[in-house]
């Protein structure tokens, strides 16, 4: 199992040293070991679990859905259900995003379109 400061791990998922203290402060990271120093090291299994977060992020989760998700992967097994129920209601709202955002897409693209056409003389 390989191991990373904070600023690899910074670097490997895009988030910021101050994110990755926010997600261990409010247990989206769990157990984050540390050295004898004191310094955090990043397991290839908290960046994995940073790949998810960082999806999740993006797509638009809410914080607290993405605690819940984490404390129910945590519990074990049992919890794959609610887990999977989870993502299928976030999948949905990504969808319905995305369905909008191509609407309103295709509603700037048709004012370029305006804009580009030639002027006419009047």
């Amino acid at each position: 199992m390989s191991g990373y400061a904070p600023s690899e791990a910074a670097r490997r998922s895009g988030f910021s040293l101050d994110t990755l203290r926010y997600y261990e402060k409010i247990g989206l990271l769990a157990d984050v070991d540390r050295t004898a120093g004191g310094q955090r090291i990043f397991t290839d299994d908290d960046l994995g679990w940073l790949e998810l977060f960082r999806c999740l992020r993006d797509t638009g989760m809410p914080i607290a859905q993405m605690r819940r998700y984490a404390q129910l992967a945590r519990e074990g097994e049992h919890t794959a259900d609610e887990r999977r129920e989870l993502l299928q209601h976030h999948a949905v709202r990504v969808e319905e995003q995305m369905d909008l955002l191509q609407r309103q897409y295709e509603h700037l693209r048709e004012k370029i379109r305006f804009y580009e056409r030639p002027t006419r003389a009047s």
